[in-house]
C-alpha cells in the first residue's frame, strides 16, 4: 500500500515538472484531454517526423485561388478575417495525425467547427482541442481559423502535436482593427 502511495506521490509530482507553460504562457489544456491524446497511426510513427519551419500568419485569398500566408503576430478583429499555422515537415510523405490546441484569453460567443467529432472543448470554453488525420502534401501540414463575431481581443496561443509530441507553439495576439485615416480634400 505504501507503495502506490509513493508512485502516486511520484507521478502527481513528476507531472506538476512538466507545465502546459511555454514561453511564459500558460495553456488551460484540461486533464482528460492530457490522458486522451490522439493515438499515432502506423503511418505517423515509423518515421520520426522533423518540422524544419513554423509558420504563423493572418491568410490572403489571391486572385486564382492561391493562399498567401502573411506573417504576422497580430491579427485584427475584423470578421472573416482568417488566420493559422503551417508546418513544413522534412522529407516526409504520408499520413499525418496531429492536434492542436487553441488557448483564448476568454471564451468567445460562439465557437464554430465544420468537424465536431474531432473538436472538444474545455470546461470553462476557453481551449478548443482539434484533432485530425491528413496528408502531407508536398511535407507540409496546415490549419487555419476565422474570425467571427463575439471573438475576444487579447493574447492566444496556439499549441500543435504530431501524434503525441509537441512540434509548435504560436502566441499571438487579436487587436483592434486599425482605423482609416480620412480622407482630406485639398
Amino acid at each position: 500500500m505504501q507503495s502506490r502511495i509513493w508512485v502516486s506521490s511520484f507521478f502527481l509530482a513528476f507531472s506538476w515538472l512538466i507545465s502546459p507553460a511555454i514561453a511564459g504562457v500558460t495553456v488551460n489544456i484540461p486533464e482528460t484531454w492530457a490522458s486522451n491524446t490522439t493515438k499515432s497511426s502506423p503511418a505517423t510513427t515509423a518515421k520520426h517526423i522533423t518540422v524544419t519551419k513554423a509558420e504563423f500568419g493572418v491568410l490572403r485569398q489571391e486572385k486564382g485561388g492561391k493562399v498567401t500566408l502573411i506573417p504576422t503576430k497580430k491579427v485584427p478583429l475584423l470578421e472573416g478575417v482568417k488566420y493559422g499555422w503551417r508546418l513544413h515537415l522534412k522529407d516526409y510523405k504520408g499520413e499525418v495525425t496531429w492536434r492542436e490546441v487553441l488557448q483564448l484569453p476568454e471564451p468567445p460567443e460562439t465557437w464554430g467547427t465544420t468537424n465536431t467529432e474531432n473538436f472538444s472543448l474545455s470546461a470553462d470554453g476557453t481551449a478548443a482541442q482539434t484533432k485530425r488525420k491528413d496528408s502531407a502534401k508536398d511535407g507540409v501540414i496546415k490549419n487555419s481559423w476565422t474570425i467571427a463575431p463575439g471573438d475576444p481581443l487579447g493574447k492566444h496561443t496556439i499549441e500543435v502535436y504530431i501524434g503525441d509530441r509537441h512540434v509548435a507553439t504560436f502566441n499571438f495576439e487579436v487587436v483592434p482593427p486599425k482605423r482609416e485615416k480620412p480622407a482630406t480634400n485639398t
